[in-house]
């Protein structure tokens, strides 16, 4: 029987399904991933490292009000919108507007658990059973027609969606290909393993974060993320990225000269969201730009995506 705390399945990165058919589409929504664990009144969230962040979420504590008196375990997100609707990542960071949780996944039911019943089953008990309500949103998902859905949310300035494979069990803790991430433009989280001195307008802050990912228990080199920083999380990572400086340099193989002659290295224990253009063939992320800082991320579980 599942109990807290819950590994979540995870999507791989991909392209649209040829077998469009054979598939359920969502909108992918930009939070934090969470499990709600909730019984009675009561409700307990789990992140992605299973710690209770219950109490970081403290307009979240009425979500077992959805589900009448039942109890269950329930896959999601939590987001801030804009007043447009739109999920928005550094919205979420700065938690200056109340959170909602997203629910689009039903884990367990009255003490029955779901794992093993199709996606679609489950997706029917979650509408049937969970209602929608302050704080609490149920979204739908439509069957085949993922351009027109991937469309859409172009237009939206939304993320992109999440394809599900028809038929396809919740397997906690896997990443698998029968969920598949579909984004506009491609998104990693990355390992901060050091950094380069700013100057200009950047003097006595950083200039650059060295970034990585891990690869067979290492850390490889992934490149530099110079831009999407405002001065208020300048002044913060610069702040924590001295209080982690380290004279060893976590990248192994070491980061060519270019990038490792001027570096101030650092543990690798901070986790950043970025968007960017490619991969180069060198393995490096290009023309990348930080969306936001990932505390519900453990280092050694950044790998790279598509």
């Amino acid at each position: 029987m599942l109990h807290f705390p819950v590994q979540p399945m995870k999507a791989v990165s991909g392209e649209l399904p040829h077998d469009d058919d054979g598939w359920a589409y969502e909108l992918k929504w930009d939070g934090y991933r969470t499990i709600a664990f909730l019984d009675g009144d009561r409700a307990r969230l789990q992140s992605t490292t299973f710690r209770d962040v219950s109490a970081k979420y403290p307009e979240l504590a009425g979500l077992a009000e959805g589900l009448d008196g039942s109890k269950a375990i329930v896959d999601g997100e939590v987001v801030v919108l804009t007043p447009e609707g739109v999920p928005r990542f550094e919205l979420l960071q700065r938690h200056e507007d109340a959170a909602a949780f997203v629910a689009f996944d039903l884990l367990s039911l009255d003490g029955k658990d779901l794992v093993n019943r199709p996606y679609e089953e489950r997706r029917a008990l979650l509408l049937e059973r969970f209602r929608p309500g302050a704080g609490r949103i149920v979204p739908r998902h439509q069957v085949g027609d993922g351009e027109v859905l991937l469309q859409v949310t172009a237009d939206q300035g939304l993320e992109g969606i999440v394809a599900k494979r028809l038929g396809s069990l919740y397997v906690p803790g896997k990443r698998s290909p029968n969920w598949r991430k579909v984004k506009h433009r491609p998104q990693q989280e990355v390992v901060v393993g050091g950094f380069t001195a700013g100057g200009g307008n950047r003097t006595g802050r950083f200039g650059a974060l060295l970034v990585g990912v891990y690869d067979g228990g290492r850390l490889r080199f992934g490149g530099g993320v110079g831009s999407g920083f405002d001065q208020k999380m300048l002044d913060s990572l610069t702040k924590q990225l001295r209080g982690l400086a380290t004279s060893d340099c976590p990248f192994d193989p070491p980061p060519p000269r270019a990038y490792a002659r001027d570096a101030t290295w650092v543990l690798p224990e901070l986790v950043v969201e970025i968007a960017f253009a490619e991969w180069t063939s060198e393995g490096f992320v290009r023309q990348a730009s930080f969306l936001g800082l990932r505390d519900d991320k453990r280092p050694e579980e950044v790998v790279r995506e598509g």
